[in-house]
């Protein structure tokens, strides 16, 4: 058997399309009664009845069957003859289905790529810079150490180690093995130390190192009015205190002057049988420009900035046990003199506190031995 597309179908086609070309157009020529197929026209009308009933049944009966036969045929054979002439067109091959679907991403990548400029590097790089610090602040929010603030005038590093030695003199062996931290407070109005505080922390070896050197606000020295129009004492005096534990806060405000005190470490002396104001705290508004000159109530101000710090370092790291300070039954007064409390046999007396200690002079640097008053 012979199939469309070969040479012997070709053939065969064309000798059919031939056949039935020609029955057709005599069929059409007997229904015209032409001449040339009737011959004269005499003949015609004596034959003439006979051939157009016989051509109407050719025609309907073979003729037409035949020519719908013929088109089915040619559109299959059009179809076949196109595939085998270019068999590109109809018989795809699934190879480029599949490379079709494989460039689809790589077009649409590359038309999408102008409207991305460079966002997702910048996505990328300040989540790592900047995620380390926000996990250190919420995780230990006290333990995270700020930068103090700036220093117009710092000390030389000869008059720190002045101050070291000088206050290595001051303080007794049991002050010095007791506690770990250690604020030197000039309270005086002149010299190289004047109004500063200088913070030395204990290292590992019992040596002590400068920590932080912050300008302050020590009291003013003199008799002011208050709130209610009374006058008020305003000086800061001088001795060697302890931190209250049970009185350090990051808001407060003074109930006898009504000043804000941020960030506010009262000192644990009892005078009188009356715990004192006296701490160190904040300065806010105006009094920051008066940093470095007397200018408080008594407390010893700080820098904002730097009270913070120092607020958050004790906290953080200097709670433990601390000697009790002396007390004088008679005046109902703590020692400010550095005096420890033993028992009978001698031994230190402690209390749950912070393992820091405060030493307030009105030494400015210029003599060698502090003047305590």
């Amino acid at each position: 058997m012979w199939k469309w597309g070969t040479t012997a179908g070709l053939r065969a086609l064309s000798v059919f399309y031939l056949l039935s070309a020609s029955a057709f157009g005599f069929a059409i020529a007997l229904q015209a009664q032409q001449p040339w197929a009737l011959g004269t026209r005499g003949a015609a009308q004596a034959t003439g009845p006979f051939l157009v009933s016989t051509a109407h049944v050719v025609n309907e009966q073979g003729l037409k069957p035949a020519w719908a036969f013929t088109l089915r045929s040619a559109r299959e054979a059009g179809v076949q003859i196109t595939a085998w002439i270019s068999p590109k067109q109809t018989r795809p091959a699934p190879v480029p289905v599949a490379k079709l679907e494989a460039k689809k991403p790589i077009a649409s990548h590359s038309a999408i790529k102008p409207v991305l400029p460079a966002v997702p590097p910048v996505a990328k790089t300040v989540p790592a810079a900047k995620a380390p610090e926000m996990q250190l602040a919420q995780q230990q929010p006290e333990t995270l150490e700020l930068m103090p603030a700036p220093d117009s005038a710092p000390p030389a590093p000869g008059e720190v180690s002045r101050v070291l030695s000088h206050l290595k003199i001051s303080l007794t062996r049991e002050l010095y093995e007791n506690f770990a931290l250690f604020l030197y407070v000039s309270k005086a109005d002149h010299g190289p130390w004047q109004q500063r505080m200088f913070v030395f922390a204990k290292q590992e070896n019992g040596d002590l190192k400068l920590k932080y050197s912050f300008p302050v606000s020590t009291g003013r020295e003199v008799l002011a009015p208050g709130p209610k129009g009374n006058l008020l004492r305003t000086n800061t005096p001088p001795g060697i205190y302890q931190l209250d534990s049970e009185r350090m806060y990051k808001r407060y405000t003074s109930g006898e002057w009504q000043h804000k005190m941020p960030y506010a470490m009262f000192f644990n002396w009892e005078h009188d049988g009356l715990q004192t104001g006296l701490a160190i705290h904040s300065a806010v508004g105006a009094d920051v420009d008066q940093l470095g000159k007397r200018a408080s109530a008594g407390c010893v101000r700080l820098h904002p900035q730097n009270a913070e710090l120092l607020f958050r370092l004790i906290k953080a790291n200097y709670r433990g046990l601390t000697p009790r300070f002396a007390y004088d039954n008679r005046t109902a007064t703590m020692s400010n003199e550095g005096l420890l409390m033993h028992d009978k046999a001698g031994n230190i007396q402690y209390q749950d506190g912070y393992k820091v200690l405060v030493l307030i002079e009105n030494n400015g640097g210029d003599d060698v031995i502090a003047a305590l008053f």
